[in-house]
């Protein structure tokens, strides 16, 4: 008899979700603060220690980095960096490796699959471009060091995320998935303009060299076995011919990675994955061993892998160094004063601090004004100010343009000093937007109404559309109370009738229910084929047994098409589905399932059949349904591939629905009256 690998963890009480049992401690203390608060964290310490050292002992700071090291075979061939020289072009070449690993994944199963969800962070990022670099042209136009402009182009992400983490509103999500996007644009943006404006002595024909190891990291996915090798072979090859052509080597790491794959995770190579896990815990030996770590790792895609990989040296070594190598900026009183004369000190930080607010704020606010793009609930006006005002910390590719650009030491002393000042007062210029906002809409109001209005068409509902009375659920379905609360949603439904409209929105707690973000998905996947309600039954009642097995049984035995099923289960838009839905939950600061919202307000206490009944009846009026626009709503669905349209369009036209049937994505379910368990 098989071991079942499904684990499930008993999540929190939603009648008592704050309740802790022990003091964290500092071990754990450290852990929570994340990996970007500690990344940013170490860049100020190496920044800090940066300016200590190269004020402090000027010699020897620059003598450090200015140290040649030599390597070859031989008199014949021998190659010869300086260790400034290494840090600037190898290891930041693995920074901007990871940077476009991003870039990759968001183009291909993230947030910027969809033209509707890209839209608001690719056109604030457009304009986050272009708004600095005009300012900072107008500013610095009679200095001679106008063509600098790209030093303002450019967000640092890592400082971005870390200030974010550190200053930003407590449950930041959809804001920081706006930011994130926008910051891949922008590196996009900057790292075009590193090639196209700040490459010099360009020589064509190593870059044909570079092109035929591009076509090998492109063809290697293909080889069964003994990738990692080749992949590291072409990519030193590629960054050689890089740095023999004159581009900057480090836009290699970037070319690498737009060829790397990437793809979700394939549940059959999942299954196979867990059922040599199994073999090897009955049968323990190398062979078993090797093939079951060979099938998880080849279950996830190399662009994933590689991320996981690299993210701690990046984010604990190389940016740390970076800072260190490129951060001491003489700060003598002399130098602060020739500084503050300095149009391209004042270039600086007038571009980053005010241009990059205008430019994203700005444009963000006329989207919004024009109803272009979709924003979330949570993504206010007043978060996008506070996140527009952090981008202007430029550090990282600031510094590495300051290089490239400037050729005279005394202004990039200024460019320095510009960059670094800009970068401080944008960090103040958005705790205090934040802490306005917090003052406006304090935290502890934050939850207790309805972010995203019920939309038709987009939600699970189940009776009657314009049905007086609301019930919203946040649930998961690997979760004890919620498959308990099923039983008490019943009784209400069977009591009310016509007059309720039961609401399904996911939660998945993945925390402490490992399988429940894809038995999530897994429902989405299977309202494609309109048996959304069906599929959730099936999953409560038995939430010990959500394997990808388990999923597929459940597909087949639904009469499911398993072949659309598994496809669907690969789509973006399926993971961006119930993505929003966990985005709506974290803005609403549901900790715990199943969280109800009756007649748009938050429920706290018990949840059985007459508490329920009593409070929609006495709650008053919806205060989500009023006949205005909602900041922060979601388009009414999200976009779906032409031949799930159609195949949509044929199951059941949403512009004419039945009232007695359940509505949105869930098309085929039964006449609100019944009495059968609801999800």
């Amino acid at each position: 008899m098989s071991t079942n690998l499904t684990l499930i963890e008993r999540s929190p009480d939603p009648e008592h979700p704050h309740e802790h049992t022990s003091h964290p401690s500092i071990a754990e203390k450290i852990h929570a603060l994340g990996e970007q608060r500690i990344a940013a964290l170490l860049l100020v310490i190496a920044t800090v220690l940066a300016i200590v050292w190269a004020n402090a002992s000027p010699d020897s700071y620059e003598g450090f980095w200015d140290t040649h090291l030599r390597f070859g075979i031989g008199d014949d061939l021998n190659l010869e960096f300086t260790l400034h020289a290494i840090v600037n072009d190898a290891l930041m070449a693995i920074f901007f490796f990871t940077v476009g690993l991003e870039v990759r994944r968001e183009f291909a199963i993230g947030e910027l699959t969809s033209w509707s969800r890209a839209v608001v962070p690719v056109v604030a990022a457009v304009f986050g471009l272009a708004v600095p670099a005009l300012l900072f042209v107008l500013i610095a136009w009679n200095t001679g060091q106008a063509h600098a402009w790209g030093v303002v182009i450019s967000t640092d992400t890592a400082f971005l995320v870390g200030a974010l983490a550190l200053v930003g509103p407590r449950a930041p999500g959809r804001l920081r998935v706006f930011l994130l996007a926008l910051a891949v644009v922008d590196d996009i943006g900057a790292l075009s303009i590193i090639a196209l404006v700040y490459t010099s002595n360009f020589t064509p024909l190593p870059l044909i060299v570079a092109a035929v190891g591009l076509a090998g990291v492109y063809f290697t996915r293909y080889l069964r076995r003994g990738r990692g090798p080749i992949y590291v072979i072409l990519a030193v090859v590629v960054w050689f011919a890089f740095l023999a052509s004159g581009v900057h080597p480090t836009l290699a790491g970037v070319a690498i990675a737009l060829l790397v794959p990437v793809y979700r995770p394939d549940r059959r190579e999942v299954e196979q994955a867990l059922e040599l896990a199994r073999m090897f815990r009955q049968s323990p030996n190398t062979e078993y061993a090797r093939a079951a770590a060979n099938s998880l790792r080849e279950s996830i895609s190399i662009n994933e892998r590689l991320q996981s990989a690299f993210a701690p040296s990046v984010a604990y070594v190389i940016l740390p160094l970076f800072a260190l190598a490129n951060a001491g900026v003489h700060v003598s009183g002399e130098i602060l004063a020739d500084a503050l004369r300095s149009p391209i000190t004042w270039g600086i930080v007038v571009a980053l601090v005010a241009g990059k607010f205008i430019g994203i704020f700005g444009s963000t606010a006329l989207m919004r004004r024009f109803g272009i793009g979709q924003f979330g609930p949570g993504l206010t006006q007043s978060r996008i100010a506070g996140g527009a005002a952090l981008c202007g910390i430029g550090f990282t590719i600031a510094l590495f343009i300051v290089d490239l650009a400037i050729t005279d030491e005394e202004m990039q002393n200024a460019a320095r000093v510009g960059v670094l000042a800009a970068s401080v007062l944008a960090f103040l210029f958005g705790w205090f937007l934040f802490k306005v906002g917090e003052l406006k809409h304090p935290v502890e109001e934050r939850g207790k109404v309805l972010e995203r209005p019920v939309m038709p068409g987009r939600d699970h509902i189940s009776g009657p559309p314009d049905a007086p009375l609301t019930i919203v659920e946040y649930g998961d379905f690997q979760c004890f109370f919620c498959s308990r609360a099923s039983g008490s949603i019943d009784e209400v439904r069977k009591a009310l009738g016509d007059r309720l409209r039961y609401v399904w929105r996911h939660a998945p707690l993945t925390e402490y229910h490992p399988n429940a973000l894809a038995a999530a998905e897994a429902t989405e996947a299977a309202d494609r084929q309109g048996k959304f309600r069906e599929f959730a039954r099936s999953l409560f009642a038995d939430q010990e047994h959500q394997l990808p097995s388990d999923i597929m049984r459940r597909a087949q035995e639904l009469e499911l098409d398993t072949a659309r099923f598994e496809e669907d289960l690969r789509s973006p838009i399926i993971a961006g589905r119930v993505r929003d839905d966990m985005l709506d939950a974290e803005s609403m600061d549901v900790t715990a399932v199943p969280t109800f919202f009756l007649n748009g307000r938050r429920h706290v206490g018990p949840y059985d059949a007459a508490t329920l009944i009593r409070e929609l009846e006495t709650s008053g009026p919806d205060p989500t349904r009023r006949d205005r626009p909602v900041e922060g709503a979601l388009s009414n669905d999200l976009p779906d591939p032409p031949e799930v349209a159609a195949r949509d369009a044929a199951l059941s036209p949403r512009g004419d629905v039945d009232p007695q049937r359940d509505v949105g994505p869930q098309r085929d379910a039964e006449a609100s009256g019944s009495a059968e368990p609801q999800p």
